[in-house]
């Protein structure tokens, strides 16, 4: 196994891998969903700037309260607007949960993994026996 597969995700056989490492993998994914919020944000802003005409600043506001669960702030007159609207608020209820999952795989990750090799150590230790 390369030294960059093993950066990835850990074989259930090799023991989990040292703080640092964690620290690293925790970053990059944490990279990764923070560009896929900014990505999501810039798709809710064009979508209000686009089909309710609000300004930046307002199209921001509104974008950032539903892709963080609080709902609209300006209210939506369009049909197009409120066609959008539901969409965005859809797709932003599973990049909520898409985001979640980036960011606490790492740990749920190690805690999993060190769970099983400590249970595979104690199967060999038995087995020696």
């Amino acid at each position: 196994m390369s030294r960059k597969e093993r950066e990835l995700y850990d074989s259930k056989e090799l023991e989990p891998i040292a703080g640092h490492l964690l620290i690293r993998r925790m970053f990059a994914h944490g990279t990764v969903a923070l560009y896929l919020v900014l990505f999501s944000l810039a798709l809710g802003m064009g979508g209000y700037m686009g089909f309710e005409h609000l300004s930046v600043v307002d199209a921001f506001l509104n974008a950032s309260m539903i892709l963080g669960g609080m709902g609209p702030v300006a209210t939506i007159t369009s049909r197009g607007g409120k066609i959008f609207a539901g969409f965005y608020a859809l797709y932003s209820g599973l990049i909520f949960l898409v985001v979640a999952g980036l960011v606490m795989a790492p740990v749920v990750h190690r805690v999993l993994h060190r769970f099983h090799f400590e249970m595979s150590e104690e199967n060999d230790n038995k087995s020696d026996k």
